[in-house]
């Protein structure tokens, strides 16, 4: 029936019409998958027979007249996320036969929607990368071109909604690792302001930067999943206590007089001359649409990378010392002693990366160094959402790239950690301040997409995901599929 091309919003409006059933949907999805799994790498679990028996449920709903939105709708999780009964593997060796006794808040929001689980994505090892080369199953392959890299850590999920093997994929966000990806796969991944989403029975990273978030075709389709995943949850000290708009009634504000925000510092040195050429095309649709553009600076914008990358492993080493061999997760064989347990046990449950970023966390946590690095980076940070606050002053939104190149090759990066770091290098700053960032496709260079980021004020969801809506109605990036894929 060719489902797949179509968009959540559109298979919504075709499932409560009864113009096809979620049985039929899932079943096509299910064969996609199987299909082109093989090459892609983008799962590391596939739930097919539990996604037929929850299609069938919501058919049941749906013929009795009742059901949301989201009823019916296939999804694929992040495989960072809690699911109850089907292993969690944060794509590690260390949870390798984890099955999760609970879900996740933002699982059980969406399985309460009735959304049908097809299967879990494949990742950066516990969301530590940029490049989705480090996971434990092998890497992800970009739909566009299956030589290059899909974008990491939700490397997985982006390339599942980019060859339209589901509509939508939770993901997460710690550095970048929503809208990277997106960028890297032509989609729309948007990330919510820290605390609009719970992360309970979200396995932490990095616990003041972890966000949850989505991957989807359109901003549309953003606006209806996020309403379901976002709200208080007593059972995340991180969650905020707000009311949840309706996004999707929002996505027509209009753009008239909006105040648009260039990042100086996004447009220098390091930026591909035909990315930025994309971006700027992008930004003269926003003019003839109404908006204002003002040129606006982060002058610490340039601290972000080193900042993040005291702050994320130093939170890392601590999150990450509960994986032990003791409770749970990987335990080595025929341990001598307690020690010899714990060595053994993590040195072959992490890979090399998860490693690197626990002693470097370790280091700037212990004594004599905490004050020269840990503290020295907190303040670094305060100092960059100070620059976001003068920027906010003068406009609505701001934008720049989301990355510095197009998707590139697999491998090509793996031996320089350095230089693999500085892909995020547009994306850092929103994480460090807390704020809501999105990035959506706004071009090809070489038959590869480009993706230009939103980012707003503090809990203005609504306004980021209109202003994207408002140039996908203008454009076509958002609807192209990687050849093969159609």
């Amino acid at each position: 029936m060719n489902l797949h091309t179509r968009t959540l919003a559109q298979l919504a409006a075709g499932l409560r019409a009864r113009d096809f059933s979620s049985v039929e949907l899932t079943r096509e999805l299910l064969a996609r998958i199987e299909a082109h799994q093989p090459r892609l790498n983008a799962l590391i679990s596939v739930t097919a027979t539990s996604a037929m028996q929850e299609a069938a449920a919501a058919d049941g709903v749906l013929a009795r007249g009742g059901g949301g939105p989201l009823t019916g709708i296939p999804l694929v999780h992040k495989d960072i996320f809690c699911t109850e009964g089907v292993r969690t593997t944060c794509a590690s060796r260390m949870l390798d036969s984890f099955v999760a006794p609970y879900d996740a808040t933002v699982v059980a929001k969406l399985k309460a929607e009735g959304m049908v689980m097809l299967g879990k994505a494949n990742m950066d090892e516990f969301a530590m990368g940029s490049s989705n080369e480090t996971s434990y199953y092998g890497p992800v392959r970009n739909p566009w071109n299956h030589k290059l890299v899909p974008g990491g850590s939700s490397g997985g999920s982006a390339a599942a909604v980019a060859a339209r093997l589901t509509p939508f994929a939770t993901a997460t966000d710690t550095g970048g690792s929503i809208r990277q990806p997106a960028a890297l796969c032509g989609v729309t991944g948007f990330k919510p302001t820290y605390g609009r989403v719970s992360r309970y029975g979200m396995i932490a990273f990095a616990s003041s930067l972890d966000q949850g978030g989505t991957l989807t075709a359109s901003a549309e389709d953003a606006a209806l999943v996020l309403r379901a995943m976002a709200g208080f949850d007593p059972r995340d000290s991180t969650s905020v206590e707000r009311p949840v708009p309706d996004y999707a009634a929002a996505l027509d504000l209009p753009l008239q007089g909006l105040k648009i925000g260039l990042l100086k510092e996004f447009f220098e040195k390091g930026l591909d001359p035909d990315n930025e050429r994309c971006v700027r095309e992008a930004l003269k649709v926003y003019e003839k649409l109404g908006a204002q553009l003002i040129e606006v600076s982060l002058p610490n914008l340039a601290l972000s990378v080193p900042a993040y990358y005291v702050v994320a492993p130093a939170e890392c080493s601590s999150n990450l010392a509960r994986f032990d061999g003791v409770r749970f997760g990987h335990r080595a064989k025929d341990p001598k002693d307690l020690m010899d347990l714990y060595k053994r046990s993590r040195g072959e449950g992490f890979g090399a990366e998860v490693k690197r970023r626990i002693m470097t966390g370790t280091y700037v946590l212990s004594a004599g160094y905490y004050d020269a690095f840990y503290i020295k980076a907190q303040k670094v940070r305060r100092l960059i959402a100070n620059d976001f606050e003068r920027a906010f002053a003068q406009v609505d939104v701001v934008m720049g790239p989301t990355t510095p190149t197009a998707a590139f090759e697999l491998g090509a990066k793996t031996a320089d950690p350095i230089t693999m770091y500085l892909n995020d290098i547009y994306t850092i700053g929103a994480n460090l301040a807390g704020l809501p960032a999105m990035s959506i496709p706004c071009g090809l260079v070489q038959n590869l997409p480009v993706g230009l980021q939103i980012i707003g004020r503090h809990f203005t969801e609504d306004r980021l995901l209109a202003t994207a809506h408002a140039y996908q109605r203008q454009t076509d990036w958002h609807t192209r599929v990687p050849p093969g894929y159609e």
